[in-house]
């Protein structure tokens, strides 16, 4: 296993990397790092059902997707803004860990 953030090789159950004290995930309660889902499903969804909120039901957020549901997206406008976060690698999952991977 290595570390997301320098690639360091970490050590099996490893809570933070030795190297540059990123937090791998396991074994813990805190909400950085890189999330597990893909970055590119992520995009895809937002350009083809960004209207309708599938991006945030995929990365989790479902509140905000079903009030995207309900606006459509804020009219186009929402859909915009996670569209460039997403590809800006600044949108995040349901626990606050960014979508780097694609």
């Amino acid at each position: 296993m290595y570390c997301q953030k320098c690639g360091a090789n970490l050590e099996e159950g490893s809570v933070v990397c030795p190297k540059c004290g990123t937090p791998t995930g396991i074994n813990s309660d805190v909400k950085s790092g890189a999330s597990e889902k893909s970055r590119l499903v992520a995009f895809l969804f937002c350009f083809f059902l960004g209207s309708l909120g599938a991006h945030r039901f995929y990365v989790g957020k479902t509140g905000t997707a079903i009030a995207m549901l309900f606006t459509l997206g804020g009219l186009g406008i929402w859909t915009f803004i996670d569209w460039i976060m997403i590809l800006a690698g600044k949108f995040t999952d349901k626990e606050g860990r960014t979508l780097l991977n694609w």
